[in-house]
């Protein structure tokens, strides 16, 4: 689950085990509150900057058993018994700061290998985190996590593309847009004469690739937490089918999930875990 505002996905919802809600709440506020201190408001970045390096300083003095200032003492209250009873991994949680730190100096991504350098330190620590919780920490279902976090956080940027660009920041890689015979700078100033529907689809279909590649580890999860990451999974594939449906161009109108599309995810997160279930023949 990625860090960013995923609001189309449950966080802590009646479907997480509730022993575990209380620590899966108080790590999303933790992401939730210092990607708004990266993103939201209008300080300007060297503000930014100095506001994530005394979160961060927060974080440490919290993980050394020491307290925290009273900025964001709601936040570390809640963060500081969760650290210490599940002995969360600290470079998770300061991974996290770094890609909020990046946000604000770095506006523009190379190629698809910085992009997911850059999820690797803003969505994926989340799920790995989630999977500590669980108790769970072998290295396929690590390596699918990181595939659905990943996509996740690619799901978000290909959905707020338009967001994003107002915001002077474009996260479609420049090789991409070269290949497709986009001008990043037209996008940037705002050009609606770009035409970006053949690096949309393009893009989608990798994050899609990603997303299947790591949704065999929601059948893995055993109880009310395997379901919510069907939801989850499924829930970035609608988003996706909702981007091709607005013809791969979503810079007018973000695509999002609502009440109408609760049946669609119910019945295809049910499928998931029927073809789970199913027993596999050997081969002679």
């Amino acid at each position: 689950m990625s860090a960013k505002h995923y609001e189309n996905f449950p966080v802590a919802s009646w479907l997480c085990p509730a022993a575990l809600r209380p620590a899966v709440a108080a790590i999303y506020a933790y992401a939730r509150t210092a990607d708004d201190l990266a993103d939201e408001g209008d300080a300007p970045p060297q503000a930014r900057l100095t506001d994530l390096a005394a979160y961060r300083d927060d974080l440490l003095a919290v993980a050394a058993g020491g307290t925290a200032s009273a900025r964001w003492a709601a936040v570390f209250d809640a963060l500081r018994p969760v650290l210490q009873r599940h002995t969360l991994p600290l470079r998770l949680c300061t991974d996290l700061l770094s890609a909020f730190e990046q946000d604000v100096t770095k506006q523009r991504y190379a190629d698809r290998t910085e992009l997911l350098d850059y999820c690797a330190r803003s969505a994926n620590p989340i799920g790995r985190l989630l999977l500590h919780l669980y108790g769970v920490d072998d290295a396929l279902s690590l390596r699918r996590s990181d595939s659905i976090c990943t996509a996740l956080q690619l799901t978000n940027f290909w959905q707020d593309l338009g967001i994003d660009l107002r915001r002077g920041r474009a996260y479609t890689p420049a090789l991409d847009c070269e290949r497709h015979g986009v001008d990043i700078d037209a996008l940037l100033r705002g050009s609606d004469r770009v035409p970006v529907a053949p690096l949309v689809r393009d893009l989608v279909d990798w994050t899609r690739a990603l997303m299947l590649e790591g949704a065999p580890l929601a059948s893995t999860i055993a109880g009310r937490a395997g379901w919510e990451l069907r939801l989850v999974v499924q829930g970035g594939l609608r988003i996706l089918d909702k981007i091709g449906q607005q013809g791969f161009d979503p810079r007018a109108q973000r695509p999002r999930l609502d009440w109408q599309d609760a049946p669609v995810l119910a019945w295809r997160s049910l499928r998931m875990r029927k073809r789970s279930a199913q027993p596999r023949t050997q081969s002679a």
